[in-house]
């Protein structure tokens, strides 16, 4: 139950005013949002996807699905999710399934879909399957400043080309 060390470093460099959450041991986004009491659509989802060349995190609300061929034709890459193992090798600070929305902690490209910046706040994964970071709205902005930003994802319904990102533990 401890915050990874790469995301505090990056919260304590950014002087983000944050406070951390604890809530009972979860494996989705689904089970967390229920089990702290916060709708899903203000719990921020890391997406981890790759291409030959590189790796990317493209940030979602927890609630909805990541439009993976829309993200293929925007960035004009082949993308696809990355692996577990890939993501262990990323993140090896955090527990599988619990990887924090931050990218530029990680020195990862960066996508903030356009739906979280109207949150007036945000709550992801602290590394764990336990804790949750929180933010204010602007706050969380902040910290992703640099991220290009797009509609990359909608909320669910049956459709060919839509990834549900809650078949990975959140």
């Amino acid at each position: 139950m401890t915050i990874a060390l790469t995301q505090q470093r990056y919260l304590i460099q950014q002087r983000a005013d944050y406070d951390v959450m604890l809530h009972p041991r979860t494996e989705s986004s689904y089970e967390t949002a229920e089990a702290a009491h916060i709708s899903e659509d203000h719990i921020a989802k890391a997406v981890v996807v790759k291409d030959v060349s590189d790796y990317a995190m493209v940030v979602i609300p927890a609630s909805n699905w990541l439009k993976m061929d829309y993200l293929r034709h925007e960035l004009n890459r082949d993308l696809h999710l990355a692996t577990e193992d890939d993501i262990a090798g990323l993140f090896d600070d955090c527990e599988l399934g619990a990887v924090p929305p931050l990218g530029p902690a990680y020195g990862i490209e960066t996508l903030l879909d356009e739906s979280l910046t109207s949150v007036a706040d945000v709550y992801f994964e602290a590394g764990d399957h336990e804790l949750l970071v929180h933010l204010r709205g602007e706050n969380f902005q902040a910290l992703l400043s640099g991220a290009r930003r797009g509609y990359y994802s909608r909320i669910p319904r049956a459709s060919a080309g839509f990834f549900m990102t809650s078949s990975f533990p959140a």
